[in-house]
């Protein structure tokens, strides 16, 4: 996740700022491709019904990212994550192997 949880009335106002221009593409966007629908042109019925459902979508978000801030969650692994998977350091080492081999074998061509 992009946000600091140290930071978060910061985080909070980036996230309500991103809700408020969400909306303020969706909603407008809606009721111009209503007009558009109303005057004839079909496609624009799509629209519709599609810019509201973006909006929703935009609320979600905004629900979400606020409590994964306020409840300390980064969205990513801890850094044990990989001592509990065996076969994911063995891979892992494995890369670092290929990297490292293939680093040495470059460097001699030039």
């Amino acid at each position: 996740m992009l946000f600091v949880v140290e930071d978060k009335p910061k985080n909070d106002l980036f996230i309500h700022v991103g809700l408020v221009i969400a909306e303020g593409i969706c909603l407008p966007a809606m009721f111009l491709e209503l007009l558009r629908a109303r005057s004839g042109n079909t496609l624009s019925w799509a629209y519709v019904f599609e810019w509201p459902i973006f909006a929703l979508y935009a609320l979600y978000m905004w629900k979400k990212l606020l409590s994964d801030v306020r409840n300390g969650d980064q969205g990513s692994p801890s850094g044990d994550a990989t001592l509990e998977d065996p076969g994911l350091e063995q891979y892992n080492a494995y890369l670092r192997e290929v990297h490292r081999s293939h680093h040495h074998d470059t460097s001699a061509q030039f």
